[in-house]
């Protein structure tokens, strides 16, 4: 672990994100929580808030943060679910792992609690969107540039 003990607790914070893809009738089946699991959406939420709070428990290197804020947000998109999760924090170091595990534990979540339904979902990417705070400021995430091949 990394000895953060000589650094100045800041404000810090981190969203990321990932995206779910599933069938429409999928999509409508959770819109309208009608699942015989229960309110996955609500559910997830709750799973993503644990693991954000679990985030040290789970990756070996990860300290102990006290976290001020977790937010699991949710929006509707052709192809699926994207899923958005904002940790906040008073520390000497980021909580950009515990934004990505939220995001990600969300996501499976809903992938367990879909599965009775179908299995034609993906859990497509988890990534950091935007960190602020700390030695090495602020990020956000820039897509890249699709390269076109000449030939």
């Amino acid at each position: 672990m990394k000895d953060v003990s000589a650094k100045s607790a800041t404000q810090r914070q981190a969203i990321a994100e990932t995206l779910i893809t599933m069938p429409a009738e999928i999509q409508t089946l959770l819109r309208e929580r009608g699942l015989e699991k229960g309110d996955a959406l609500e559910i997830a939420r709750a799973a993503g808030i644990l693991a954000a709070k679990k985030t040290w428990d789970l990756i070996p290197f990860c300290h102990p943060l006290p976290l001020t804020h977790v937010q699991i947000a949710y929006y509707f998109e052709p192809e699926g679910v994207r899923l958005q999760a904002l940790v906040k924090t008073f520390a000497p170091t980021g909580v950009e792992m515990e934004a990505m595990t939220a995001a990600s534990i969300t996501a499976l979540t809903l992938y367990d609690m879909l599965k009775p339904h179908t299995r034609d979902m993906e859990i497509a990417y988890t990534r950091l969107i935007a960190k602020s705070g700390g030695k090495s400021g602020d990020y956000h995430y820039q897509p890249a540039a699709s390269s076109t091949n000449g030939g």
